[in-house]
């Protein structure tokens, strides 16, 4: 059985002042924070995540003003005119403070059902929570559950019942419909007033307009919500972004590495960077493969975008590059027929590539670019860029035509591919080679194609490289 509140209990005595000031004006700092908390931090306000943040600090900034209101009544302490005095106070205190803050979140009302003489009284505030003409008077507790909405009242009742036949204290929270039509989350905590014989004398209940706090906390769980199903979208896009880039670019961890069998032929290594972060799966692709003619088709390129749309074209790009290669078409020509074909496809991209195919009878390499770094020449342990022909990006406009260019390579040569990423200082700076060309010296030291891409990835590395890149070293047998 609950300890009772009895009609004759002495006035509650209030807490010392300067401690409860104290509190108050913490509350009042730490709200100051928030704010600025809520006015600095929110940079995405349009997407999920911010959301989410401005969701969370509306929420503590409602919390925080109500706890102020809640010290300001402990303040204040119970006035020795009684518990009539003491609900008017508390129903003109919260409202002042309902006014100052601009938020529903701390009206408080305050009613008192007398069961002896069937009075009751209500507080200003409680008629304006409820939308409720003064001139109508207060509800009896028998008229209360009219304004309660149909799915809570059995809970009222029970909380009523219970508090007037056993003692319990009322603590519940219902949704009451106001005079004109609006809904308003009310939580009720009250208490039995018992008279010297023990018996109920009458039920005194707080009234709380929680409306805007819950409003809040249904916005922080939405967004939420919202963030984490964001979250794992992303989560599994990725996931299919790499799988897919994995099987088109094999193997992903390590260098795929194919050897010239006969005299003159090519010793190739390739490596893909990762983005720094790990989490940019972008369209930067290599490829290398034998022709029926016993020429090597090599290819580098990079796609615009991420994730999965660009992992996707990425592999559909290198299979058409594979088919057109294995058909005899030329550099130039087969340029031409990769930029129709992004042009055309049902996702346009933009895309840069350098294409070269290798005769090991003449040694010539015959190459085209579209709108690409130009391969690099390592010989005698210096390095230059080979002088690009003309051609535009894939995709960028409608019946490109691409030149090509033709050079002969001597045994010993290092042809060293690779896309934008690598030699790029930041995400919107120009290509810069010289990195690499400082590398010849090193590289006139390697002994295989493996070894070369090993001396690049450690001195280029990821650090710093927002997005992915590749490379491939192809070295002229002898």
């Amino acid at each position: 059985m609950p300890s009772h509140v009895f009609a004759e209990r002495p006035a509650s005595q209030p807490p010392e002042r300067g401690d409860v000031d104290a509190l108050i004006n913490r509350t009042r700092r730490l709200r100051g924070d928030v704010d600025a908390v809520r006015r600095d931090a929110v940079v995405d306000e349009d997407g999920p995540h911010g959301r989410w943040q401005r969701a969370l600090c509306d929420l503590a900034v409602h919390q925080l003003d109500d706890l102020g209101a809640h010290l300001g009544q402990l303040r204040e302490g119970l006035p020795v005119a009684g518990e009539d005095a003491y609900a008017d106070a508390l129903a003109g205190h919260t409202a002042d403070s309902a006014q100052r803050t601009g938020s529903l979140l701390n009206r408080v009302g305050s009613a008192e059902w007398n069961l002896l003489t069937d009075e009751v009284s209500w507080s200003d505030e409680l008629y304006r929570i409820l939308g409720r003409s003064r001139r109508s008077g207060p509800m009896t507790l028998d008229e209360l559950p009219s304004v309660v909405f149909a799915e809570d009242q059995a809970l009222l009742t029970s909380l009523v019942t219970g508090c007037l036949v056993d003692g319990r204290p009322i603590d519940g929270e219902f949704r009451m419909v106001r005079s004109d039509g609006r809904v308003r989350t009310v939580h009720m905590t009250g208490e039995p007033v018992l008279d010297a014989d023990g018996s109920t004398a009458s039920m005194w209940a707080v009234f709380r307009d929680v409306s805007e706090l819950r409003r809040s906390e249904r916005t922080v769980r939405e967004s939420r919500e919202s963030l984490h199903r964001r979250q794992r979208a992303e989560h599994t896009e990725r996931r299919l972004a790499v799988e897919l880039q994995e099987a088109v670019l094999q193997p992903w961890r390590g260098s795929p590495r194919s050897p010239g069998d006969t005299p003159g032929g090519l010793d190739v290594a390739a490596h893909s960077f990762p983005s720094a972060s790990g989490t940019v799966i972008g369209g930067d692709w290599y490829d290398a493969f034998p022709l029926p003619s016993g020429a090597s088709l090599l290819g580098v390129g990079d796609l615009t975008g991420h994730g999965v749309s660009t992992t996707s074209a990425m592999a559909m790009l290198l299979g058409a590059l594979r088919g057109l290669g294995l058909a005899g078409i030329a550099p130039g020509a087969l340029m031409g027929h990769l930029n129709q074909l992004l042009e055309t496809s049902a996702q346009p991209a933009l895309g840069s590539a350098v294409c070269c195919r290798f005769d090991p009878a003449s040694r010539t390499l015959t190459w085209a670019q579209a709108g690409h770094p130009a391969p690099l020449l390592f010989r005698g342990g210096t390095g230059r860029a080979l002088t690009p022909p003309d051609g535009v990006l894939l995709g960028a406009a409608s019946g490109a035509s691409y030149e090509q260019a033709d050079i002969r390579l001597l045994p010993g040569d290092l042809l060293v591919l690779h896309t934008d990423g690598l030699t790029r200082a930041d995400a919107v700076g120009d290509c810069d080679p010289g990195r690499l060309l400082a590398l010849a010296p090193r590289l006139a030291r390697a002994h295989d194609a493996q070894e070369c891409v090993r001396v690049i990835v450690e001195s280029l590395g990821v650090k710093g490289r927002e997005g992915g890149a590749c490379v491939m070293a192809v070295k002229v047998g002898l």
